[in-house]
């Protein structure tokens, strides 16, 4: 590779994801930034249909759970089977399972990931995922809030589109990816343009002045106001 080669062109972002709705996607990921980023190559996404490793005639991908309940579990023999079709050993890309008992989603956790190579990501369906598996195959539970979804396709697009937009050469600036909310550990701060008055609200005049000293302090204290007031969590004991 000559010293001037783009490395992005040469080793892309890769996600591969493990579905039983594959025509999910890309879906959104196909448009705006994350599309333009996928049409230019800066990164690829893969699909794989879960079915395709499915039991009998009719491709049977789940069964009764095991000392009874509601609903199906997605069997450990047909998922581990899609998982080493799609990933073998050798992949040094992490296995994630979208799952509303998974780890919380961070914008830390996701900046890590949009560093590495790519992800391999599991949606699951039905009442869950044979916990086998899980163990078996090194799957890491991911969540992105405190509900359930139908699928973890949904999921699977959110994590996705929120490390490709941190991808090189994504986003505009560089600093739209560092100026925002949870980079700092705190919300996002106030945004404003023209017009300078509008329905009787005007831009805050330390915006309009030019001083840009003050403009960072406004910008500061107005996010760790709006953190304290809707994020607490985020924030120190001795700053709450």
């Amino acid at each position: 590779m000559s010293d001037d080669a783009d490395p992005v062109a040469v080793s892309p972002w890769r996600a591969t994801v493990l579905t039983l709705y594959p025509e999910m996607f890309p879906g959104p990921l196909g448009l705006s930034l994350s599309g333009d980023a996928l049409a230019r190559g800066a990164w690829s996404l893969e699909t794989r249909n879960i079915r395709a490793h499915g039991l009998g005639r009719h491709r049977n991908v789940d069964d009764t759970p095991a000392g009874g309940g509601a609903g199906m579990v997605l069997r450990c023999d047909v998922l581990g089977a899609a998982i080493d079709a799609a990933a073998p050993a050798s992949d040094p890309r992490p296995r994630l399972l979208m799952s509303p008992r998974g780890k919380p989603l961070t914008q830390e956790r996701v900046r890590a990931l949009s560093e590495g190579p790519g992800a391999v990501i599991v949606c699951g369906r039905f009442e869950g995922v044979d916990e086998r598996v899980i163990e078996g195959r090194g799957l890491e539970e991911v969540s992105i809030g405190d509900y359930v979804l139908s699928g973890g396709e949904i999921a699977a697009l959110v994590l996705i589109d929120a490390c490709v937009r941190l991808l090189p050469g994504v986003m505009g600036k560089h600093e739209s990816g560092v100026e925002e909310s949870f980079e700092g550990g705190l919300l996002e701060y106030p945004h404003y343009t023209r017009p300078r008055e509008w329905e009787g609200r005007a831009i805050p005049d330390v915006l309009m002045g030019g001083n840009h000293a003050a403009i960072a302090r406004w910008r500061a204290e107005r996010s760790r106001a709006l953190t304290r007031t809707r994020r607490p969590d985020l924030l120190g004991d001795d700053e709450r």
